[in-house]
């Protein structure tokens, strides 16, 4: 009796431990995940980000902000993509997003492309991922395998949005260690990520301060600036000037040299440099740029790995803008 006692415990045994490895398996991103149930899927995508980039080159940062957005809030869940419905508002319109994160049209492209050829398999926050990557790689920085299998939210989070997960273009260097340590991203990650700022704008609003009020700016980089953003709040808060002023549509290491020259458009980028903690790697990614791509790379990755979705949480959403 008591032999078969322990049989029967070791059997127990051996079912909760391949009920756990069948759990964590499940909940494993990986690259491959689409390879049989969606063969085409990095074809579709890469051709529709291609064609948006080619319209407006703007858009591949865009793209490449959506995913930041998405992963901040919540973790990587498509959230950001929701519209408002009558029962949660969703995170558009929240403070750091609000008439400022674009390309939601490019998204719903390319899902709707996907769809047509692999309907209820490929989640809204996979394509996020997967456009992201391909943003930067046709603007010429690097490519790096996308880790796959995330499933979608069904609600956003307007609170968690406007709550400061998201770091503003006026925090201090402490604010931004601590606000991409909360996402489980070092200081290197946080400073790599921010070359992201080598591609797209910024508007009038968010640096007006620095090149009125800032004495860390370049003289003559902050007169140019005026020019496009009037001294008087309100007025020509929408206008639009470049991050990278030198290759505003090549993702490059150029951004790096301007913090070098006090030349950093937002307040954020600037307190990268001459503040002690993070100099070392500004300088270093201003003289090598496989250094920045290579630790650039790693951060996306741990970027896409926050708090996935997967298994049997949340779903496949037919929409990226409504639940199903």
């Amino acid at each position: 009796m008591e032999f078969n006692n322990q049989i029967s415990m070791l059997k127990m045994v051996l079912l909760m431990l391949i009920m756990m490895l069948g759990s964590q398996s499940e909940a494993q991103l990986n690259s491959d995940y689409y390879k049989e149930s969606c063969p085409t899927l990095f074809y579709v995508v890469r051709r529709v980000v291609r064609r948006a980039v080619a319209r407006e080159p703007r858009m591949g940062a865009s793209l490449l902000r959506l995913f930041f957005h998405d992963c901040f809030v919540n973790g990587c869940d498509g959230s950001i993509l929701l519209d408002d419905t009558p029962s949660f508002v969703g995170e558009k319109t929240a403070g750091p997003s609000n008439n400022s994160v674009r390309g939601f049209e490019v998204i719903d492209k390319i899902k709707s492309t996907v769809e047509s050829l692999c309907p209820g398999i490929v989640s809204c926050a996979d394509l996020l991922a997967i456009a992201a990557r391909d943003s930067v790689l046709l603007l010429g920085g690097p490519g790096w395998s996308v880790k796959l299998g995330r499933r979608d939210s069904t609600t956003a989070n307007f609170a968690a949005a406007n709550s400061g997960v998201i770091p503003s273009p006026i925090s201090t260097l402490s604010n931004l260690i601590n606000r991409f340590k909360a996402q489980g991203l070092s200081t290197r990650d946080m400073v790599a990520l921010s070359g992201a700022h080598t591609i797209g704008k910024a508007k009038c609003a968010t640096f007006r301060n620095r090149i009125y009020n800032e004495s860390n700016i370049n003289p003559s980089f902050a007169m140019s600036r005026r020019e496009k953003c009037p001294a008087a709040n309100g007025s020509g808060d929408n206008k639009v000037a470049d991050l990278d002023i030198r290759s505003p549509n090549m993702f490059d290491h150029s951004y790096y040299k301007q913090l070098l020259g006090n030349k950093g458009l937002l307040t954020s980028d600037q307190v990268l440099f001459n503040n002690g903690p993070t100099d070392s790697l500004v300088v270093t990614y201003s003289h090598s740029i496989r250094a920045f791509y290579r630790d650039f790379v790693g951060a996306m990755v741990k970027m896409g790995d926050i708090s996935p979705l997967t298994g049997s949480n949340g779903q496949i959403r037919n929409n990226c803008r409504r639940p199903n």
